[in-house]
């Protein structure tokens, strides 16, 4: 084994491809749904509880940050639905080259960028 080796641990100096990125995005968006859907499930079961729970609820998601909260969930719930998309096109065979994976991450990027700013003004 060469000990002479350049060894890079600098995370900031590594340049990826977007083909790596959008794959850490569709993980990251993951965790982020697995995350809120507990939350979530915490506010319906409050405001099915009571008519205060309910009351408490909707007054609570009202507030500005309760919409942003709300559009950060819902924007990562749409990057990983068109990640997962472009995942199951290529099982089918269709856009496995190195070409085809760029091009792929391109269009889930823009397609999802598109979608979270037209659900941001739909929120909002």
């Amino acid at each position: 084994m060469n000990s002479q080796r350049p060894v890079n641990l600098d995370l900031r100096t590594i340049k990826l491809p977007i083909t790596a990125y959008t794959s850490i995005l569709h993980r990251i968006s993951g965790v982020i749904l697995f995350v809120g859907i507990a939350i979530l499930l915490f506010g319906l079961d409050k405001s099915l509880t009571s008519e205060e729970g309910f009351a408490q609820v909707k007054e609570c998601l009202t507030s500005p940050l309760a919409k942003f909260v709300i559009w950060g969930l819902l924007s990562a719930l749409l990057y990983h639905l068109v990640a997962g998309v472009r995942h199951l096109i290529m099982d089918m065979g269709i856009g496995e080259t190195l070409e085809g994976g760029k091009l792929g991450s391109q269009i889930v990027i823009a397609v999802s960028a598109v979608v979270i700013v037209l659900l941001g003004v739909w929120i909002w």
